[in-house]
Parts: C-alpha cells; structure tokens; sequence
C-alpha cells in the first residue's frame, strides 16, 4: 500500500489502537534483529499503550491512513532520568510509511510538545540494530550519551539526549 505523507493523519491514542501498535512494535524490532530481552518487545505495557500514556505529562500520538494504523510516537516521564527531561518512545512505522517524512513530522509533533511543557531536554534509548532511526535522530540534534540513564530497558545499548 503506497503511504503519501499527505493522506496520514496523527491524532491522540485511543483504546483500539492497543493492538495494532503492538503489532507494529514487535514487527518492527523483528525485522531489524532486535527483538531482545529488556526491551519493549517483552514489556507487558507494549499490549497497553493507551492505558500507559494516561499518566501525567505522557502524549502517544498514532499516525493512520486510510483508517489503518501506520505507527505513533510518544513521550514518558520515565522514571530515573531527570525531572527536566521526557523520553521519547515507541516510535514505530511500518515499512510502507518510512522514507515518506513521517517520522520527521512525528519527532517535530514529539518536540513541541516537551517545549510546551517546559521540558529541557528529549532523551531516547534505541540499539544499534536500528541504524536509520538513529540517523534520524541525529539530524535532528540528538548526541550521544556514554551511559543510559536509571531505566529498566537494559536491552538498549545507544543512548541519545537532545536539548530543546
């Protein structure tokens, strides 16, 4: 299915959406090779997003077609890293809808959003295996970190900050 930017919309996550966002975690970390232990793909919240981006200052945003889910990004105030500072996670598309700018438009969506609420730096955690996330991510101004913060994901091995 040919994905043009123009014909996605991104609104907030919603109950039904748990399914298919799961789906397109898991599938995602498959095809790359980094479906590891201590990641998302094993966290029982990857079948619950919506009811994990309840907690305060959390946003998950879902990027759909056509009524089809083709990825989200969000933001958590994940414990053990600074108050100053969200995390930017679960950002997943499905092949179809890499390479079109949307995850340029989710990352932008994702920054303004942790401006507003008067964050001061953007933190992620990804794995070596994602190497076009990551390059993206630098275009963006994100620089990398020796050590991860206080999480739990000890599957991640690339630890990127970026100020806002």
């Amino acid at each position: 299915m040919p994905i043009s930017l123009n014909t996605v919309s991104i609104r907030p996550i919603q109950p039904s959406d748990n399914v298919a966002l799961a789906k397109i975690i898991r599938n995602t970390l498959e095809e790359f090779g980094a479906n590891h232990k201590g990641t998302v793909y094993y966290e029982e919240s990857t079948d619950h997003l919506y009811e994990l981006f309840r907690h305060p200052s959390s946003a998950y945003w879902v990027a759909e077609t056509e009524g089809f889910i083709v990825g989200g990004a969000g933001l958590y105030p994940t414990k053990g890293i600074p108050h100053d500072t969200i995390e930017l996670v679960k950002m997943y598309l499905i092949p179809a809808a890499r390479g079109i700018g949307l995850g340029k438009t989710l990352i932008e969506k994702c920054i303004a959003y942790a401006k507003e609420k008067g964050y001061k730096h953007l933190y992620l955690e990804s794995m070596p295996e994602l190497k076009r996330a990551i390059s993206v991510y630098e275009k963006f101004g994100f620089e990398y970190l020796e050590k991860q913060f206080d999480t739990e994901h000890t599957g991640c091995r690339v630890w990127m900050i970026r100020s806002l």
